[in-house]
């Protein structure tokens, strides 16, 4: 009898499933027991290419050779994995294996692995499919008795295959076409698109969009204080007879428009007795459902600052590494009907752990875990279930961890428990006919809330006072309050997360957001490296917790609605592509019906950039705030440039691959300098840092600083005479001077040079001011400094220290020591670091 071959995702998962099934034997990149050989993966092993009979050789960024759609997809081994791929290619095709089991992560990108590395090796031995819900010992054991057959996952693959290929050929066609276009007049522009990200982008500069047209408006709110026997009390006026215009969020009820008639309402109010009636009305609130991944990166976000990406791996950590969650990347926010006892048993567990015992013993004890379609729903279970805690308890967990179980945890716990009751009460002043609004809500009957630490209202919360009804009360004042309408607000992770998942659409109610979530932008788990590949490109920026697009992303969103390829920009077509896929992955929808509508859209996107016959698009353009350095006149931005309107004098909007901000182009005219500015790239396309000056006769430069070379790398003589030195070289012992751009030796500049030492004074984004450089030539480190931004846009903090050979390089601090289960409560966030 032949061996089945288990083929894991990961080296990790691989030891976990030997150590589950027992048995095995340990060999170089392979275990192997009587039953079983055991291998894994390291992620993607592979990607899909054209193939080269296929392949453009020249010409491949112009629009001559576009689109480019090949008949069918080749695939190419990743370089730094292909030892690994040989590794399995050899195991795949040993003759006593004659069976092929998928333990790669149980989703569709897993499916995508395994597939793409069964047919690199062309092997059509017949294929099992291990679906994992949890990684503890029982959970893999459980997953062997119940092997899924190859064929029953063949939608989930072609989903995967026509998201891998559905990407390439949009993400190729639409970079070259727009990179084209912008390079109609000249130099190379590249100019990024993909399928998902370009419309999630598209939602973040609707948002700035938004903001930037905003012009406050004056409101004034009426607030009267009244005497009633038992003390006194506060109201608000509002319009009885208000309804909501649409579309307009700042026209509430309580909100006056005009001046004089706020004011003709206090007059006529102030001094005169009121009426009272009151209403009390109990109130319950539901429980938030369980947490799928895209809930649970919110939530992460929005109460610690975790990045949706970190969040993704914590959980992943949590799930894979502690086994103490169940599988993370879920859609899914209910459990299966037949899942009542493994949660009871799971309550059993958290009975023993401090913070959840008494909460867990009260469910068990109750007997609150029963049927419940909120709950319990296979009509809401997809391929994964909600994430919840496993029947193992935590133990070292990092702070970071320990926040995200504790997170789902007591959400896992609350869902239990009965709804949280209020009494809401509505009491309304009549004062001369003008109505005032008081309210008031008091818990009466905590329920899931206790799980958060709240409990029924004690004597001493402040309460409305008393009254009777139709009591008369006393006006003791009428005050107008001035105020202005806000601009709305930027987006953080958290609530592009929402908008992503309703499709552009910021949905707050959450049934109504799970019934949406179908259709929405990217999966949960691909949201996160959407985000991130958006800050990678630079298109968008990190702003403490807001995302804020860049010049970069108006750039490209312009062009797109200039060329009129909705495709791109449009939330809502994107949201309808992911849904076909979910219908594909179901057996729904045929794999060749969707590569069909997706080369359909791949011609058109290029066409309609082959057709437009101008090298610039219209689009909402910026007026600078300064006038031109030239003449004095009005500077506008066009597509291209910002143009003087009376003059002959331009700044080009992208300089050396860099595209300029409106405020540097402001400052670089009205100061005659900007900078230093970074994310420039040289001919040979190397990155570099510079200064732009503007010379006399009002034309832009770079300036590189004394001792620094230019990026094509001519030395710069210096004169250092009358400067102070900021110490000694650690390499060749010789005075480091100041530059605008650097700090440098003095034997490093000039046609002369014996040595190299050169340390810029931004370094991943952040500027190392003198008295650091000091600090890092005395003692050879500085202080714990923050805000570095990694290559891959994730913020950090690290010593600079001086190393070996005089090198300048980072020096993380400490890890947190891991934080132990039995906590009453999660500690404060430790300060995450991260390697560049």
């Amino acid at each position: 009898m032949g061996k089945a071959l288990i083929i894991a995702e990961k080296p990790s998962v691989a030891s976990d499933i030997a150590k589950a099934l027992g048995g095995f034997t340990k060999h170089d990149d392979y275990f192997e027991s009587d039953r079983y050989v055991l291998s894994s993966a390291v992620g993607h092993l592979l990607t899909i290419c054209v193939p080269e009979e296929f392949e453009v050789k020249r010409g491949k960024w112009t629009f001559p050779q576009l689109p480019v759609i090949p008949p069918h997809f080749g695939l190419q081994p990743i370089e730094k994995s292909e030892p690994r791929l040989k590794v399995l290619t050899r195991l795949i095709k040993r003759k006593d294996v004659d069976v092929l089991i998928n333990a790669c992560d149980a989703g569709r990108e897993g499916e995508l692995i395994f597939r793409y590395i069964v047919q690199h090796a062309k092997s059509d031995k017949p294929i099992k499919r291990l679906w994992l819900q949890s990684m503890t010992p029982t959970a893999i054991r459980e997953g062997f008795d119940a092997l899924r057959t190859g064929e029953s996952m063949q939608p989930l693959a072609d989903a995967a295959v026509c998201r891998s290929e559905s990407d390439w050929l949009v993400g190729i066609n639409g970079t070259r076409a727009m990179t084209a276009f912008n390079s109609k007049t000249g130099g190379f522009h590249l100019t990024t698109v993909g399928r998902v990200q370009t419309p999630t982008l598209a939602i973040l500069v609707e948002r700035e969009e938004k903001i930037k047209k905003f012009v406050p408006r004056d409101y004034w709110e009426i607030h009267g204080t009244f005497g009633a026997q038992a003390g006194e009390y506060m109201g608000r006026w509002f319009d009885e007879k208000f309804s909501r215009k649409d579309g307009d969020v700042d026209h509430k009820a309580e909100r006056v428009w005009d001046l004089k008639q706020a004011e003709a309402v206090r007059t006529k109010c102030l001094g005169k007795p009121g009426i009272v009636t009151e209403e009390s009305k109990p109130t319950t609130q539901l429980s938030p459902l369980l947490y799928d991944l895209t809930s649970l990166q919110r939530e992460a976000n929005g109460r610690f600052g975790f990045s949706a990406k970190n969040t993704l791996g914590l959980a992943q950590a949590l799930y894979e590494k502690h086994k103490v969650l169940t599988y993370p990347r879920t859609d899914s926010r209910a459990l299966p009907e037949d899942y009542i006892a493994t949660v009871k048993q799971t309550l059993g567990v958290l009975e023993g752990i401090t913070g959840y015992s008494t909460f867990a013993d009260t469910i068990l004890k109750q007997d609150w875990v029963r049927p419940n379609k909120r709950i319990f729903n296979n009509a809401k279970v997809s391929d994964h279930f909600a994430i919840i805690p496993t029947a193992l308890a935590p133990k070292n967990l990092s702070e970071p961890e320990q926040k995200l179980y504790d997170l789902v945890t007591k959400r896992f716990l609350a869902v239990f428990y009965p709804a949280a009751e209020f009494l809401v009460t509505t009491r309304i002043t009549r004062v001369d006919g003008e109505p005032f609004k008081t309210e008031g809500k008091v818990l009466v009957n905590p329920g899931w809330m206790a799980v958060y630490g709240k409990e029924v209202q004690s004597d001493d919360t402040p309460t409305l006072v008393a009254v009777q009804q139709n009591e008369k009360v006393d006006t003791k004042n009428v005050e107008v309050i001035a105020n202005q309408t806000k601009p709305p607000a930027r987006f953080s992770e958290a609530t592009l997360l929402s908008a992503m998942e309703g499709a552009g659409k910021l949905v707050e109610d959450e049934e109504l957001r799970e019934a949406m979530s179908e259709k929405g932008l990217g999966t949960p788990a691909t949201r996160a490296a959407i985000i991130e590949g958006l800050l990678y490109e630079k298109y968008v920026l990190r702003n403490g917790r807001e995302l804020q697009p860049t010049a970069k992303a108006f750039s490209l969103i312009t062009l797109l609605r200039g060329l009129n390829i909705p495709e791109l920009c449009s939330p809502e077509l994107t949201g309808n592509w992911e849904f076909k896929l979910r219908e594909m992955s179901r057996g729904q929808l045929r794999r060749e019906e969707f590569m069909r509508e997706i080369e359909d859209m791949t011609r058109a996107i290029v066409s309609k950039a082959k057709q437009h016959e101008s090298d610039t698009v219209p689009g909402d353009f910026a007026t600078l705030k300064v006038p031109c350095p030239k003449c004095g006149g009005e500077i506008k931005e066009n597509y291209k440039k910002f143009q003087c309107q009376s003059c002959d004098f331009a700044l080009w909007k992208i300089v050396a691959g860099r595209q300029l901000e409106i405020e540097e182009v402001e400052e670089l005219i009205s100061k005659k300098v900007v900078g230093p500015l970074q994310g420039f790239r040289s001919k040979m396309g190397k990155p570099f840092a510079a200064v732009i000056k503007m010379t006399p006769e009002f034309k832009p430069e770079f300036d590189f600083g004394q001792g620094q070379t230019n990026p094509d790398g001519t030395a710069v003589e210096v004169d250092f005479t009358g400067q102070e030195p900021v110490g000694k070289c650690p390499k060749c012992g010789n005075r480091i001077f100041e530059t605008p751009m650097a700090y440098v030796c003095e034997k490093a500049v000039g046609g002369n040079r014996t040595c190299d030492f050169r340390s810029g004074k931004i370094i991943l984004q952040r500027e190392i001011d003198r008295a650091q450089m000091v600090k890092l030539l005395t003692n050879g480190r500085t202080d714990l400094l923050p805000k570095f931004i990694s290559k891959k846009g994730r913020p950090f903090s690290a010593f600079l220290v001086i190393g070996e050979g005089g090198k300048v390089g980072f020096e993380f601090a400490p890890r947190e020591k891991a934080v132990r289960a039995a906590r009453t409560k999660a500690p404060a966030e430790a300060a995450t670091t991260e390697k560049t």
